[in-house]
């Protein structure tokens, strides 16, 4: 069985519980908690024989002997006592509820659609594919989906290609989501001859990715656990659930991420009584070179003092990062000076599923203090991505040959030996670069720079096919309407809003 066909399957069932009021996320949910009791207690079995890691009480067996009332309130009570575990099994089950109330349609989910398959048997690559296929369609559920967590794997492929990544290396994404970068990144280094050692390290201690939403988190668990990272392992937590921003937790040769879109930072607080809350606060680390509100800000800081002396990094950051003026100023002058801000990806909008989104991509490696002074940084290039560029999300998504030629201009094996693409000769050359001393010398320091001309703007013979226009203004529609429904189904709950 191949991944589409697996997917498929999968998602088949999803539309007998929607009728139920399930969303796509629910129903991704519930079968992370099925396939992982029915995985560990495949790895009981031959050809595996391994100690078995859930309590004979909370087993797979267990589950399926039951029937109707009994195997709902079992399996709720199997969520809640898994929850509490330590390792890998705590952060999955971690405040895990069912939400299937009808025990048949549960039944049925067990035994027709987990219990046929041999899951542990199946390729790594299978498996761990059907998983992420299913989270990308989750993704793309507008309204109930977490495509706030989902970074398109196009881009992500790209940027871990130029990143050069080598065996032994520590890679962390601090707002990892279902773990798309740690995922490429971990494909990218099995593609090099590993020793046992370093095939050991990889799988069990060479990644680590954090993540604030306990939901996500154990997406994110169960989608590296499925591929291999952690799988032989209980006592592996790939993913800490905690608020990155809230202190460094170690550092690391290579940090990959995509940080959650929206300026305001926040806190979460948990009492005593085991009670969350999240309040806007402005963020102040003896780390950071500016105190500010500003979430993406503070990931640059925080990135930037994770990383190891000389190690690298690549984050999607939208515009504001590269302009905003006062703590934004002093970020990329700090940036640029302490760090080797060498290149920036400029992102097309109709890549994310936050809707208008103008994004970055900024690369930038640590560097100790020079002796005579001067910025790190001595040019920054620029590949503009945007200009004349249209993509949605169904009907042109971005695709890994899109990025085929940063990927070669990049030249991650030299990066000295790089060459302009554009000059009098070439003015629609798209990659370029910039002295620091100019662009420290720019208003604001800004890196807000275009040089293309914008044939949309001036050539109406040169506008996007009207296919193009057309499924750009179906999209951004929907999304307003799923939107506004939100906003009417969250005012029917709250009667004193």
């Amino acid at each position: 069985m191949n991944a589409s066909t697996l997917v498929q399957k999968l998602w088949n069932y999803c539309n007998v519980l929607r009728d139920d009021g399930l969303s796509y996320g629910d129903y991704v949910e519930q079968l992370t908690f099925l396939l992982f009791l029915k995985m560990a207690d495949e790895k009981t079995k031959a050809p595996f024989f391994q100690k078995p890691v859930i309590a004979a009480e909370w087993s797979w067996p267990t589950l399926l002997a039951l029937d109707a009332e009994d195997l709902e309130a079992h399996y709720r009570r199997t969520l809640e006592a898994l929850g509490k575990a330590e390792g890998v099994i705590g952060v999955i089950f971690r405040k895990a509820q069912n939400k299937i109330q009808d025990p048949a349609k549960l039944k049925r989910l067990i035994v027709d659609l987990i219990d046929k398959e041999q899951w542990s048997l199946l390729d790594t690559d299978v498996k761990g594919d059907a998983y992420e296929g299913l989270l990308q369609k989750n993704a793309e559920d507008v309204k109930g989906g977490a495509g706030q967590y989902f970074t398109p794997r196009a881009l992500i492929q790209g940027i871990v290609e130029v990143m050069n990544l080598r065996p032994g290396e520590t890679i962390c994404d601090p707002a990892c989501g279902t773990a798309g970068f740690l995922l490429a990144a971990y494909t990218e280094l099995r593609k090099h001859k590993l020793s046992k050692a370093e095939l050991d390290e990889l799988n069990t201690g060479a990644l680590t990715g954090v993540e604030l939403v306990d939901s996500v988190a154990r997406l994110a668990c169960m989608n590296l656990v499925l591929h291999g990272v952690g799988a032989e392992d209980p006592n592996v937590i790939p993913v800490q659930v905690r608020d990155a921003l809230s202190g460094k937790h170690g550092e690391y040769d290579v940090i990959l991420a995509n940080p959650p879109f929206g300026k305001k930072s926040s806190v979460t607080i948990t009492s005593e009584e085991g009670d969350i809350s999240r309040e806007t606060l402005t963020i102040q680390r003896e780390d950071f070179w500016a105190t500010t509100s500003n979430k993406q800000l503070n990931f640059v800081q925080h990135i930037f003092s994770s990383l190891k002396m000389h190690g690298r990094a690549a984050v999607v950051l939208p515009d504001n990062v590269l302009f905003e003026g006062g703590a934004g100023e002093t970020v990329r002058r700090e940036l640029m000076k302490q760090g080797d801000l060498h290149t920036i990806l400029r992102l097309p909008t109709g890549l994310f599923y936050a809707q208008g989104v103008k994004a970055n991509v900024l690369f930038f490696d640590r560097k100790p203090p020079r002796p005579d002074g001067k910025p790190n940084t001595e040019r920054v290039w620029f590949y503009d991505l945007r200009t004349n560029q249209h993509f949605t999300l169904k009907t042109r998504p971005l695709q890994h040959a899109d990025l085929n030629e940063f990927v070669r201009l990049y030249r991650a094996e030299n990066r000295l030996t790089r060459e302009a693409t554009f000059s009098d000769a070439n003015p629609q050359g798209r990659w370029r670069s910039y002295g620091v001393g100019e662009l420290l010398s720019r208003d604001k320091a800004s890196l807000d720079l275009f040089w293309l001309r914008d044939e949309s703007l001036s050539d109406s013979d040169n506008l996007p096919a009207p296919e193009v226009i057309a499924a750009e203004i179906i999209e951004d529609l929907q999304a307003a309407l799923d939107q506004l429904k939100e906003l009417e189904s969250d005012l029917r709950l709250s009667p004193n809003s």
